[in-house]
C-alpha cells in the first residue's frame, strides 16, 4: 500500500449542508433562520437584548471599586520566604531587601513592592525590609529574634 492509495472509509467525512438552495433541500427558503424579524436578518447582534424588558445587567446593583491610584504589591508569605532560606536562595548573614527577593526568584514581578503577610511558620533570624507587612507578620519576625523594616 501506497501513500496516495489512503482512502477514508466510506461515511466517515459528510458533505457540507448547503443552505438556501430550493425547498427540497431541506434548508430552502429561510435557509434555516425562521421567518420575518430582525433576528432573519444579516448582521444583527442583540445580546442581552431582552423583548424591552429591562435587561438583567441593568436591573442588578454595580458592587465594588477599584481606585486608579491603589497599590498592587507582590505578596510574600513566612512560609515562602523560610522555605528559601531552607533551600539555600536567600543568606540570612546579609539584609534581605526587595532586590535580592527579586534575584533568588522568590517574589516575581515587583508591581508596587514587596508584602509579607503572616501564612506559615518563620524560625530563622532575618533582617528583612520590604515595602508593606501585616502586624502579624510583623510580629512573627519579631518573635524569631529578626528585624523588618517597613518602606511605607
Amino acid at each position: 500500500m501506497k501513500i496516495n492509495q489512503l482512502r477514508d472509509n466510506e461515511g466517515a467525512r459528510k458533505g457540507a449542508v448547503r443552505i438556501g438552495r430550493g425547498i427540497g433541500s431541506g434548508k430552502g427558503k429561510t435557509g434555516g433562520v425562521g421567518v420575518k424579524g430582525q433576528k432573519s436578518r444579516s448582521g444583527v447582534a442583540i445580546s442581552g437584548f431582552e423583548g424591552g424588558q429591562m435587561p438583567i445587567y441593568r436591573r442588578l446593583p454595580k458592587r465594588g471599586f477599584k481606585s486608579l491610584n491603589r497599590k498592587e504589591y507582590q505578596v510574600l508569605n513566612l512560609g515562602r520566604l523560610q522555605k528559601a532560606i531552607d533551600d539555600g536562595k536567600l543568606d540570612v548573614k546579609n539584609p534581605i531587601t526587595v532586590e535580592t527577593l527579586v534575584a533568588a526568584g522568590v517574589v516575581g514581578k515587583v508591581l508596587d513592592g514587596v508584602r509579607l503577610l503572616a501564612k506559615g511558620e518563620l524560625t530563622a533570624k532575618v533582617d528583612i525590609s520590604v515595602d508593606g507587612a501585616s502586624k502579624a507578620a510583623v510580629e512573627a519576625v519579631e518573635k524569631a529574634g529578626g528585624k523588618i523594616t517597613v518602606a511605607a
